[in-house]
């Protein structure tokens, strides 16, 4: 199964990397403790919203990319755990499509299809 508060704290984490800060750096900024922060990023901990807020800030990125960036990764990562319809025809899996809930649409998502892709 696929945990948002896993891939929330991936992409945390790789913001806090790639700006080569430290947890207690960002920690500090972000006014909650390094313990916490270590386990948000680790997917272990829900982080709130007014949480989420202040990381983002002591970052320096919005949380609107943040929240893009995971939405990105659920897509492909429910894309890649999808079975496999390469062998149905075309107007077969319209119909799947339309009638399975969730499923996701090439239209809807064409960024994702070119990820899965790629």
């Amino acid at each position: 199964m696929i945990l948002l508060r896993q891939l929330l704290g991936d992409v945390l984490r790789r913001l806090r990397v790639r700006q080569g800060r430290t947890l207690r750096e960002v920690s500090t900024l972000a006014r909650v403790s390094l313990g916490y922060l270590s386990e948000v990023e680790r997917g272990q901990k829900e982080a709130s919203s007014e949480l989420l807020a202040s990381i983002c800030g002591a970052l320096g990125v919005p949380l609107s990319q943040v929240l893009r960036e995971v939405s990105d990764q659920f897509a492909l990562a429910e894309l890649q755990a999808a079975p496999v319809l390469a062998d149905v025809p075309e107007h077969e899996r319209l119909a799947l499509s339309e009638t399975v809930p969730g499923s996701i649409s090439d239209s809807v998502f064409p960024e994702v299809k070119d990820m899965v892709a790629a």
